[in-house]
């Protein structure tokens, strides 16, 4: 999993609550269990029409949020079913970070788990970031996780808690076969005694 530090990048408005992974990844697009390929997808049926072609409206096809990083969302981000192609989607479009005020809580765990930070703000904070995003491409917000800190374009910094092993599995880019690989060292030390111990088994 890549480590997320710091990242600085432009950040796209999503004022809408509820927002969730229905929308975010549709169920037609769940039959794979690859990680890469769902970008093109997401959001499907908020940007493209019926027969494929873009909703200019909506904010990841105008031309200053397509290579967003990060998304300012409504609250309740995340609800409803618990598809990890909901992350996927997010993460193979480019998105690193979404801010809301609150997540559901398997979507929010499920970020944690496939390198994308899912960051708590009071609602004053979250508008302030929401207004500084609907500034185009040229506000660039910057989300410090070692300081956990998120510094919007005019320099107002907000601060943002997180749980501690989380933020430990995100700095060093570890996912659960990532922490697994920590204890290889223990796992064939247990493996080497067990075999003398049961050579039957």
């Amino acid at each position: 999993m890549e480590k997320f530090t710091t990242l600085t990048g432009v950040a796209a408005p999503m004022p809408l609550v509820n927002i969730d992974t229905d929308m975010i990844i549709p169920k037609q697009f769940l039959k794979t269990i690859q990680r890469s390929g769902l970008g093109k997808n997401l959001f499907d049926e908020m940007r493209y029409t019926p027969d494929g072609k873009e909703i200019p409206d909506f904010v990841l096809n105008q031309p200053a949020y397509r290579n967003a990083q990060i998304l300012v969302a409504g609250d309740n981000f995340g609800c409803g079913s618990s598809r990890e192609h909901a992350p996927w989607a997010l993460l193979d479009f480019g998105i690193r970070c979404v801010i809301s005020t609150s997540f559901a809580d398997i979507f929010f765990n499920n970020c944690f788990k496939n390198g994308i930070l899912p960051v708590v703000l009071p609602q004053e904070a979250v508008d302030h970031l929401m207004d500084d995003a609907r500034k185009g491409a040229n506000a660039r917000i910057t989300v410090d996780l070692e300081s956990q800190t998120v510094t919007a374009s005019d320099g107002t910094t907000f601060h943002f808690e997180v749980d501690p092993f989380k933020k430990h599995c995100l700095l060093n880019g570890l996912d659960d076969i990532g922490l697994t690989l920590e204890k290889v060292a223990a796992i064939d030390s247990y493996e080497a005694k067990a075999a003398t111990l049961r050579p039957w088994a």
